[in-house]
């Protein structure tokens, strides 16, 4: 037996386990009137749980086509645990509702195979799968922090082949190099395309950073980062890290992470700048594209 396939036996038995016992205890739908009984339909409840996980475990692997695995990314691994709980946690519960349904309504008790009784068992299943699936990740925490690693790693070496200037990958003669910025009012931001930092959301404004005659500016303008990311679509290099920034990767001197906060420390200014996990795999994906463009440099 390997050792990954002891490992996922151990996470599953404990975890459906935990379950099980919250329900010996708490004892909800009813399930006091079954007494003493409750507790060995409960064992094999357990058993049945730990073989439906198995079922979910192929699901994932053949259906949704996202196999565990620790190689793809902390922003992977945690996207694969909340589908896996949406999957297991219904087929948990109506395998519960459907094994007590025979001894629960011989009892003279509440029939849980029923759409309330089903309910209510996925609510509580969920919640202990919440409970249970936060200490599995403090546990393997420092697995997390491994994967987080490789992806900083990853990131920092794809960060190598970004050429300085972002009209350089646009991909049209016609795209300048120049643009001017404007909200809605008469104030504008003209500056060039390669200077430019980030661009921050501030309330009803943007705060436009970027480097001029050596120095870093920030300009404020009336507008909103949509508007602004429009304006910018034709840069390739200029992309959403965070709900309330744009940044030029080109200009990106090194990618940090700290306690699961992800930041992007930018040259020529002592700012760093986030980024929200729902964003890394736009900017991966957008470092790879630039990495194979025939416009962007080679590195050996």
């Amino acid at each position: 037996m390997s050792n990954n396939w002891k490992e996922t036996l151990t996470v599953r038995v404990v975890s459906v386990g935990f379950t099980c016992l919250a329900f010996a205890v708490f004892k909800p739908l009813g399930m006091d009137g079954l007494a003493t009984m409750l507790y060995a339909h409960l064992l094999i409840v357990w058993l049945l749980g730990v073989g439906v996980c198995y079922i979910t475990e192929a699901i994932m692997r053949h259906i949704v086509g996202m196999p565990a695995s620790l190689d793809h990314g902390v922003d992977y691994i945690i996207k694969r645990n909340l589908r896996f709980q949406l999957i297991n946690s219904p087929l948990e519960a109506i395998m519960m509702c459907a094994y007590l349904h025979l001894p629960m309504t011989t009892a003279g008790l509440p029939d849980p195979l029923s759409v309330r009784g089903i309910g209510q068992t996925v609510l509580l299943i969920a919640f202990c799968s919440f409970a249970i699936g936060l200490y599995w990740r403090f546990k393997f925490r420092s697995r997390y922090l491994e994967a987080e690693l490789r992806e900083v790693k990853a990131l920092n070496l794809a960060l190598r082949s970004v050429p300085a200037d972002p009209s350089s990958l646009s991909g049209d003669a016609e795209v300048p190099s120049t643009i001017t910025l404007t909200g809605s009012t008469s104030d504008t931001v003209t500056l060039n395309v390669s200077d430019l930092l980030f661009v921050e959301a501030v309330g009803n404004y943007v705060k436009v950073c970027y480097c001029s005659a050596g120095k870093v500016r920030a300009d404020m303008l009336r507008a909103t980062s949509k508007q602004i990311e429009d304006a910018l679509r034709d840069y390739p290099m200029i992309v959403r890290c965070h709900r309330a920034f744009l940044v030029n990767l080109g200009l990106v001197e090194q990618v940090t992470s700290s306690g699961g906060n992800m930041r992007l420390a930018m040259r020529q200014c002592d700012e760093t700048v986030p980024v929200s996990r729902s964003h890394i795999a736009t900017i991966k994906a957008q470092l790879s594209t630039i990495a194979s463009s025939p416009a962007s440099p080679t590195t050996d």
